[in-house]
């Protein structure tokens, strides 16, 4: 599934039709800013988070963190565990407070 830019994130929630949104960043970045709605799972806990999300395995999701890397890696890590819609926010955080 192609990635997504934060402007059509923005806009997809401002309508309404926002997608889950998991932030990867670890907890302290995510207590200095995050997005209104996201969930914070560090990258290095999502193996272990695997079961509280199986019921997300086919909607969309968004994961994101600081500029676009560690939620590239999240990305790949869930499409290897069956999550069939996962798209990765271009620019991550940095790039979603410039839009």
């Amino acid at each position: 599934m192609n990635d997504i830019t934060s402007p059509e994130l923005k806009e997809r929630q401002h309508n309404g039709t926002a997608p889950v949104i998991i932030d990867v960043r670890e907890t302290w970045e995510n207590e200095e800013s995050h997005i209104s709605g996201s969930r914070n799972i560090p990258l290095g806990e999502l193996p272990g988070k695997l079961d509280e999300l199986e019921d997300l395995k086919h909607q969309e999701i968004v994961v994101h963190c600081k500029s676009g890397g560690r939620s590239a890696s999240a990305k790949a890590f869930l499409v290897q565990h069956g999550f069939d819609h996962v798209r990765n926010l271009l620019g991550g955080m940095q790039g979603y407070q410039q839009a």
